[in-house]
């Protein structure tokens, strides 16, 4: 989430905004606005790379699968040396000691949760709905309107005629 350090998960939506959960150990509810909150999940992140950009989830799972993880806090040749174990392909230019404290204390918080831990859905691919798709007659489309087209109203009523009657002699 934009404008707010932490990790937290979505647990609903209303008229307002959002509805954030904190991950950390407050537990922390807020709403946040819809139009002006920009939200990125896990997958989406992703730690600059020599050639490409690595998911942040393969880095989390590196970690995951590494025997020494250091403290967030510890100094940055530690997390460094680390870094270079779980993220070998890393820009060391790009990515900044403060970064893998983020990354290494977002592991702490997550590797606890289920939703770290459990396995994304798999999608079911039912070839019978694929055949049925070349059966679907395509409806042409309406032609586009101009751009200087108003809709009607449903209050407007047609205009008035002016009352044209003169008095004479005045």
């Amino acid at each position: 989430m934009s404008g707010r350090p932490g990790l937290y998960k979505l647990v609903g939506q209303n008229k307002a905004g959002y509805v954030l959960e904190s991950l950390d150990a407050q537990k922390v509810k807020i709403v946040t606005n819809i139009a002006t909150t920009k939200l990125a999940s896990l997958e989406d992140i992703t730690v600059y790379g020599q050639d490409d950009d690595i998911k942040l989830v393969d880095v989390l799972s590196n970690i995951m699968a590494s025997k020494n993880i250091p403290d967030a806090k510890s100094d940055a040749g530690a997390l460094k040396t680390f870094f270079k174990e779980v993220a070998p392909d890393h820009d060391d230019e790009k990515v900044y000691a403060s970064d893998m404290k983020k990354i290494v204390s977002w592991y702490h918080i997550l590797k606890d949760l289920p939703l770290f831990t459990e396995e994304a859905p798999a999608v079911i691919v039912d070839p019978e709905a694929i055949k049925g798709e070349d059966k679907i007659e395509k409806k042409p489309k309406a032609s586009p309107k101009p751009a200087n087209a108003k809709a009607p109203s449903k209050t407007a009523q047609p205009a008035k005629k002016a009352n044209m009657t003169s008095k004479k002699g005045v």
